[in-house]
């Protein structure tokens, strides 16, 4: 293979789950499916905490904030991967690429971020509950969610800045149905040290940091449930937080879950049909999730239902 300037590459190929013709409709319809969901879900939510007065409150701020991200989070991906299907074309630009990158490491750090200020926000709400209102101001909620973004732009932008310095060999195949860092820095014959270490640095820092954090106020919080005498308030209590609890649980079961896969197969192929887990899967569960088990989004939703329902008539006698 014949080495070519990082800044000449024109273009990458994204090799995908399989190169079979017969399954192609398949993969298109699959994971068609899947994006509307996980659009139309978590734009319902949005949408019921934006019309239900009674949802204005710091954990549904940010749980409406988490849904955004979640559809952004697919958008960087699937789009192009069903455009590709479509056309049955493989290829990615270098700045396609480079672009990808960027905002797949931006809303994944953002993902995992918000879900940190939601941890400590149940862990406000049931460790301090009569300061919640003063502590939880919208001043801090804004900040919260603002310091968030700052750092996940940041990040992002210092990691596709650093791939930006690579040179790589004229054949440019990646195993995945997006452009990973990880499998592009791998494919680069300059020497990539530092992008290693900077990768790695940033995965243990806004990853296991934040899990740190979700781990010390869930330990907080069951303590605090505790020295609750009633087992009517011990439910109660635990209830407002299940719903996070099970998306937190869901979103580093399936992360830890791709790293073993791809540790323990050595297959690039089996990386890539993990990680759909946590890129598509994930955000796709997330609206069902939290509408089924939170009665106040099942309300919010159902009124939602209801108001346009009864104003379709209205509607059509004015026309």
């Amino acid at each position: 293979m014949e080495p070519g300037n990082g800044t000449q590459i024109s273009e990458f190929l994204l090799l995908g789950f399989s190169e079979k013709p017969e399954l192609q409709p398949l993969l298109f319809g699959l994971f068609l499916c899947m994006y509307l969901i996980t659009v139309l879900g978590n734009l319902l939510i949005i949408l019921a905490v934006s019309s239900d007065s009674h949802l204005h409150t710091p954990m549904y701020f940010f749980l409406s904030n988490l849904s955004l991200t979640d559809i952004c989070f697919t958008s960087t991906t699937i789009p192009n991967m069903l455009l590709n299907v479509q056309t049955q074309s493989k290829a990615i630009t270098y700045a396609g690429c480079i672009t990808q990158i960027y905002f797949l490491i931006l809303f994944s750090v953002l993902d995992i971020l918000l879900l940190t200020v939601m941890a400590y926000d149940r862990y406000v709400a049931i460790c301090h509950p009569l300061h919640y209102t003063v502590i939880m101001n919208p001043r801090l909620c804004g900040l919260l969610v603002l310091v968030s973004w700052i750092i996940s732009i940041l990040n992002s932008l210092l990691q596709s800045l650093m791939a930006l310095r690579l040179s790589f060999f004229t054949v440019l195949e990646i195993p995945h149905f997006f452009c990973e860092l990880n499998q592009m820095i791998q494919l680069a014959y300059s020497d990539t040290f530092l992008n290693n270490m900077v990768m790695y640095f940033s995965a243990l820092l806004l990853g296991g940091g934040p899990f740190a954090g979700i781990l010390y106020s869930y330990s907080k919080i069951v303590s605090s449930i505790r020295t609750i005498p009633s087992a009517q308030g011990k439910y109660k209590a635990f209830s407002t937080c299940a719903s996070h609890l099970s998306v937190v649980s869901l979103f580093y079961c399936t992360v830890l879950g791709v790293y073993l896969s791809s540790a323990a197969t050595h297959s690039s192929r089996s990386s890539a049909i993990a990680s759909v887990m946590y890129t598509v899967v994930t955000p796709m569960l997330n609206p069902f999730i939290y509408s089924l088990r939170n009665k106040d989004i099942k309300q919010a939703l159902t009124a939602l239902f209801v108001k346009e329902m009864t104003n379709r008539p209205i509607v059509l006698r004015l026309e």
